[in-house]
């Protein structure tokens, strides 16, 4: 079998520690080993070489899908809004007339009573009995001044024929005239008597709500400064009293002369609802509190199922005039930020774009919106928290089903 020479093997360094002598004949290990690394380097140099073009390109992002509503221009009222507190139509303090025992409760503490109601009774008899006494009086005084009057009767002709002096007949018309007017004074005394035992019935002034008992039944009540037995505070119709600052007026069409022209105000409760029933304004100050700088007022509501109760702390919203081209937005779709309000639009080309606005008032569940949007922008009410400026999404209306999800 004829010898290979060497020659006829490329000349690499790695093949040539393989090399013989001529006249020499190689193994097979020898000849398989170089093989394999050829291959090997070509292998490994068709990788380092590869075409970058051959990678697959990143995938693109996926379009968010969110909720839109398309604004539209309209029409909202202008509201000034303050912090208010309720009180009564009426307050009054029941308190007792006269001094004496406190029989009994005849009422029950917080419920409705109407006008005239009896709440009290006092103990009757000691006045009764000075009733009587003062009736008694009453009838000895009628009775001397009867006597006077005949008296005087009776000495008129006598002193015509001069048998007697004229000074026993101007005594005896004087005695008369004492009569009568001790007469009135007995008769008033009946008229006091007859009022303090009226008293020991202590009435409801008012109709309206009760507060509670401030004395037990048995004790000792007195007329002054400790004769405070309960109140009574009329709730429907009910008080509104708030205030309305320089500012706040500033910002009214025809500022502070304006302020006669206001005439419905509108109550927000502590849970946020309103009330059903506008209230109107039913005074306004004359002059701004010099310390606080605000202008009081106060307004009437409709309260006939005691929903606001006197004390109770609520919001006062008056209603100033109306705006015109205006956007209502829901509240949700506002985000503050350090520069001012942003909401978030889907544009023509389906991404997200940050649109600054000026804000006003709530109105119900949304922002009234000054300035910022225009007509027939698509405002993204959801998923914000999700959204970047210039990411793809997919509008979709209010009330419109969502698409089906990807498997």
């Amino acid at each position: 079998m004829p010898v290979r020479s060497a020659a006829a093997v490329p000349a690499s360094r790695p093949i040539s520690r393989l090399a013989v002598r001529p006249g020499r004949r190689l193994s097979p290990l020898h000849t398989s080993f170089g093989f394999v690394a050829l291959i090997a380097a070509a292998l490994l140099l068709s990788a380092c070489s590869g075409d970058k073009s051959a990678q697959p390109a990143a995938a693109a992002p996926q379009a968010m899908p969110v909720t839109v509503i398309e604004v539209a221009p309209t029409q909202a009222p202008l509201v000034v809004e303050a912090v208010a507190q309720a009180e009564g139509a009426r307050e009054v303090e029941v308190r007792a007339r006269v001094s004496g025992i406190l029989e009994k409760w005849l009422f029950r503490e917080g419920e409705p009573v109407k006008a005239g109601q009896m709440l009290f009774r006092i103990e009757r008899a000691p006045f009764e009995i000075a009733l009587a006494q003062a009736k008694a009086r009453l009838a000895e005084a009628q009775a001397v001044e009867e006597q006077t009057a005949r008296e005087a009767q009776r000495l008129t002709g006598l002193v015509a024929e001069k048998a007697i002096s004229q000074k026993e007949f101007d005594d005896a018309r004087s005695a008369s005239a004492v009569a009568r007017a001790a007469v009135k004074s007995a008769e008033a005394a009946v008229r006091e008597a007859e009022l303090n035992l009226s008293y020991t019935q202590v009435t409801a002034p008012v109709a309206g709500v009760t507060g509670r008992a401030q004395r037990s039944e048995g004790s000792l009540v007195n007329t002054g400064t400790d004769s405070l037995l309960t109140t009574i505070a009329q709730i429907n119709p009910i008080w509104v009293r708030f205030s309305l600052s320089d500012n706040d007026l500033a910002g009214v069409p025809g500022g502070r002369a304006a302020v006669r022209s206001f005439r419905e105000v509108e109550l927000q409760l502590p849970d946020g609802s309103i009330l059903p029933q506008r209230g109107r304004i039913n005074f306004s100050a004359s002059r701004i509190d010099p310390a606080l700088g605000t202008l009081e007022m106060r307004a009437e509501f409709a309260n006939a199922d005691a929903v606001v109760l006197p004390g109770q702390f609520v919001r006062a919203r008056v209603i100033a005039g109306e705006r015109d081209n205006v956007f209502l937005v829901p509240q949700a779709a506002v985000t503050q930020t350090e520069s001012g309000p942003v909401v978030m639009l889907a544009n023509a080309e389906g991404k997200v774009e940050p649109r600054p606005v000026k804000l006003g008032q709530w109105q119900g569940k949304d922002w009234v919106v000054t300035g910022g949007l225009q007509a027939g922008d698509r405002v993204i009410v959801d998923n914000l928290i999700k959204l970047r400026p210039g990411a793809p999404v997919a509008p979709r209306a209010a009330g419109d089903a969502a698409p089906p999800a990807k498997s």
